[in-house]
Order: structure tokens, then sequence, then C-alpha cells
């Protein structure tokens, strides 16, 4: 999605899921900001200026701010839980009109689930 993510994950034992997330986002907002500082585009400012104000409302920031700082997690401990989950997931592009059918939508994993070519890899351990 455009603004957001959604996984279907678990820490491997000795870790944990909230350390996890902790440090994905501190790491893909780390370099997503380099990213927008290194290349010059229109909107740069801009977005600049719309993380640094979002930055400033939270005392745990030093100047920008890419992610929320709350997560939304599920248990799931069924198949059918898994199945609803994953589901969700996939329709969520379509919901938001993005694509008419999941498997269209170039970051999702319903392209790896109906052996199309994908971007990213999945495992299938569940």
């Amino acid at each position: 999605m455009t603004n957001h993510i959604h996984l279907i994950c678990r820490a491997k034992e000795g870790f944990q899921l909230s350390g996890i997330l902790r440090d994905f986002k501190r790491h893909t907002a780390k370099n997503i900001l380099q990213s927008m500082q290194d290349e010059s585009e229109s909107r740069q400012e801009w977005l600049l200026s719309l993380l640094e104000e979002a930055g400033s409302k939270n005392r745990k920031n030093k100047k920008f701010q890419i992610w929320r700082q709350d997560n939304h997690p599920v248990e799931i401990y069924s198949a059918e839980l898994f199945k609803q989950k994953l589901n969700y997931i996939h329709n969520n592009p379509v919901e938001e009109g993005f694509v008419s059918v999941p498997e269209d939508y170039l970051y999702s994993s319903a392209r790896n689930y109906s052996d199309r070519a994908t971007v990213m890899e999945i495992d299938y351990n569940w």
C-alpha cells in the first residue's frame, strides 16, 4: 500500500516481534529519508516538511517521523484466521482501487501464491 504495510510474520525463538518491528521501522525510515535527501524531486521539500512536522509532535523523535508509533498485532492461532488475514491483505489494494485483482499489485504476496513474477520472497512455513 502507499501509506502502510501489512505483514504476517513471526519471530524466531529467542527474538521478540516488537524488537523486529522496531528495527524494521528504524532501518526503513533511515533509508527512506536518506533517499529523499539525496535525490532532487519536485515534492522533496514538501514531503520533508510534513515528516518534520509529524516528528515535532513526537518526543521520541529527533527530527522526522516516517512510521506511526503504534502497531496493531493480531495473534494468528488457526488456519482459518490465517486465511482470513491473508485474504484481507491481498484484497487491500483492490479495495483501495489500485488494481482489479490482488495479483496485479506488484508488491503483494498474492503474486507469489499465483506463481506470477514478484519483487519479494515469502516463506510458506505456516
